[in-house]
């Protein structure tokens, strides 16, 4: 009986996925690689954050949805955050990247970038045009 949860996401793009982790702090490996669970099941996930319980942490394509999956045996769950707490600092982070990503090949930069008192971002973002 597998002891795997996995824990949808509306994250589609790796690149802002991994930006989004690192900028938490978090040591991730790409992957493919396996998810450490118990008794020595593995899955395999294309992002892995490993603990030092022996348990990981994974992201994984679904190929269904396109989205990448948190997959995680959560009774070994070992993060600063609750789940919920991660998947909430994770998704700020992605969303960061994907407009800032989205935008930069649209033409516009970032003009003003404010951290505001309950944690979201504003970005003010410029385009000149000829």
């Amino acid at each position: 009986m597998s002891h795997f949860s996995q824990i949808k996401t509306k994250i589609r793009n790796l690149t802002s996925l991994q930006s989004a982790l690192s900028d938490l702090g978090t040591d991730w490996k790409a992957g493919p690689q396996p998810v450490r669970g118990y008794q020595g099941q593995t899955q395999t996930a294309e992002v892995v954050i490993e603990q030092a319980n022996g348990y990981d942490i994974g992201f994984r394509r679904n190929p269904e949805t396109a989205e990448y999956e948190l997959v995680a045996d959560l009774q070994y769950w070992q993060q600063p955050w609750s789940v919920d707490g991660f998947l909430n600092q994770v998704t700020q982070r992605y969303a960061y990247h994907t407009v800032l990503t989205e935008t930069s090949q649209q033409g516009f930069q970032v003009a003003e970038q404010q951290e505001q008192a309950d944690g979201s971002i504003r970005l003010v973002l410029q385009r000149w045009s000829a």
